[in-house]
């Protein structure tokens, strides 16, 4: 008789569960089995009794338990990575066999989107129009960095993703549906701010307020500064553009930042949009997703919508301030 350590690898996932997978998703992921317990409206007995079957059939020990830490063995990151896949593909399959059916019932379903934080601005706006049609639809939202939102893509966290155009080497597609203008901005008093076709070496002498490193924001101005030969003032690098525009309006400094993030700041008159020569700088927003994933049900409906009316909907009613 075989030990269950020794036991034929063709074999070890025979008997896995779905139950089992979510179980275990659920507590990898929160590190915690009070909280995988009540994400999952468990008791944290059954969570464990989950997980301890999962890793007596497999003959592996994933989780590794040290006082009240808990902490993934190397099997179990494999596991963790292979259960989001197996369990993306089931809502996948969940998702396409569900368009068979006639009723409106279909029209719902849940969509993780992953957003860096300059779309978060006018993500709601896109989400409320699409649920006109997908009633029944529910979303969860994850804002973060690019790098951590390609990873999660990649990981299959997420379903969709909206960002600028991802690194060349990302396992992603990227399909552009609007524009993402980027505009000098300053305190509605800056002498400046009255000021029409700036030149830029005007801005030798600011104090600037830059985007942390590593920020897509950052690395497309110092990319125009580069091209313009130019070397400014850097005052301070905060994290974030609520960080900055609050800088800002202080009058600390100017910066350089998405129009879709001031948008309500130009209206009530606390920021202004320099007018530069060339300006705005335009990016793309891009909807990304898996290469290894077709979209279908609510995603896939979702990737339609946002190609077709997009456009429409995300642009910036100040993109031609100052008539750039």
């Amino acid at each position: 008789m075989s030990h269950p350590w020794t036991r034929d690898k063709r074999g070890l996932l025979r008997n896995l569960t779905l139950r089992q997978l979510r179980v275990f998703e659920a507590v990898a992921t929160h590190l915690n089995y009070s909280r995988a317990a009540d994400s999952m409206s468990l008791t944290q007995p059954a969570v464990s009794m989950q997980v301890q079957q999962l890793e007596s059939e497999i003959g592996l020990q994933l989780l590794v338990k040290t006082g009240k830490k808990v902490t993934l063995s190397q099997a179990g990151e494999e596991m963790l990575r292979q259960a989001r896949r197996i369990l993306n593909q089931v809502r996948m399959a969940e998702e396409a066999i569900g368009d068979f059916h006639p009723s409106e019932a279909n029209r719902g379903g849940l969509l993780h989107l992953g957003l860096v934080s300059s779309a978060h601005y006018f993500a709601p706006a896109l989400l409320m129009t699409f649920a006109q049609s997908w009633p029944h639809v529910k979303f969860k939202l994850t804002v973060d960095k690019r790098e951590h939102i390609l990873a999660m893509l990649q990981e299959h966290q997420l379903d969709v993703a909206i960002a600028g155009y991802p690194p060349s080497e990302a396992d992603v597609e990227a399909e552009t549906f609007a524009e993402n203008p980027h505009c000098v901005v300053a305190q509605a008093e800056h002498p400046l701010a009255k000021q029409r076709n700036i030149d830029w070496n005007a801005l030798r002498d600011e104090p600037f307020i830059f985007r942390e490193p590593g920020s897509a924001t950052r690395q497309f101005f110092e990319h125009i500064l580069q091209a313009q030969s130019l070397q400014v003032k850097v005052s301070m690098e905060l994290s974030g553009n609520e960080t900055v525009k609050h800088a800002v309006m202080a009058g600390m400094g100017i910066s350089f930042l998405s129009a879709h993030t001031f948008q309500l700041e130009i209206e009530s008159g606390r920021i202004a949009v320099l007018d530069m020569e060339n300006m705005p700088k335009r990016l793309d927003w891009c909807l990304i997703h898996r290469r290894d994933s077709s979209l279908s049900g609510v995603s896939g409906a979702f990737r339609d919508f946002v190609l077709d009316r997009g456009r429409e909907l995300v642009k910036c009613r100040v993109a031609v301030v100052n008539g750039a």
